[in-house]
């Protein structure tokens, strides 16, 4: 059984995510493995939170040049939690 903390990889904090906080929906940055189940679980046993809705999302990767090398960035997973009402979950806690 995969820990939680190998589920969650990190939160994904931009303009738009931050936006979506106000309706109870937060991004974060999942392991490619995971399915849904197993991200509610996470997110529900990390911050003691009642996730009602998962989405999952692939977010492509894109070609980048440095140069005469092209190369391209990793394919990641992102998955936007959304929490029951009334709670809500403290990114910016650390900083």
């Amino acid at each position: 059984m995969k820990s939680a903390y190998d589920v969650i990889i990190r939160p994904i904090v931009t303009e738009a995510s931050t936006d979506q906080m106000a309706l109870n929906k937060y991004t974060f940055e999942v392991s490619p493995r995971a399915n849904k189940v197993e991200i509610r679980n996470a997110i529900e046993e990390i911050f003691k939170v009642h996730v009602t809705k998962v989405n999952t999302l692939w977010r492509p990767s894109k070609e980048k040049r440095r140069g005469m090398v092209v190369g391209r960035t990793t394919r990641r997973k992102k998955a936007i939690v959304t929490l029951a009402p009334g709670e809500s979950i403290d990114i910016f806690e650390g900083v």
